[in-house]
């Protein structure tokens, strides 16, 4: 099946993509990245390691892998009602803490309310506008505390 839109042509921008560079330990990263999150507006809905799962259940071998599910319910709710439900197949606004190497994480998110408008789960329309541009400034408030 192809893709009805090229994947490469898509700017960053786009898809709200950001992107920091820690240098310090895997742990204290996710740490830090909760609080600078939690700062920003966002709490923390949920957490995993898909590289312990992994690691755990086929011997993956990953590097430190840890993904936290952060919202904030005020713009969850509304973005619900944005979309008639169907953002919800995209929550959490997951932001990922990557250990690249030993002391140095990628903290790496993308912006589901960008991403569900541009395939069509969410309205191009002035609230959904407004609900992108206030996600967007606490994700960057979120990437400035870091």
């Amino acid at each position: 099946m192809a893709l009805p839109i090229d994947p490469t042509e898509i700017d960053p921008a786009d898809i709200g993509q950001e992107r920091a560079t820690l240098e310090m330990a895997h742990e204290e990263a996710i740490e830090h990245v909760r609080t600078a999150f939690t700062d920003a507006g966002f709490g923390v809905a949920t957490e995993f390691s898909p590289s312990e799962l992994l690691n755990e259940k086929i011997d993956a071998d990953r590097d430190p892998y840890h993904v936290l599910g952060a919202c904030n319910p005020t713009i969850a709710d509304r973005t619900l009602d944005a979309t008639e439900g169907r953002i919800g197949g995209l929550f959490p606004c997951n932001v990922v803490i990557h250990e690249i190497e030993p002391g140095v994480q990628e903290v790496y998110h993308v912006s589901i309310m960008r991403i569900a408008r541009l395939v069509g789960l969410a309205p191009d329309d002035e609230q959904m506008a407004e609900i992108i541009d206030e996600t967007g400034e606490f994700v960057e408030e979120a990437y400035g505390n870091l």
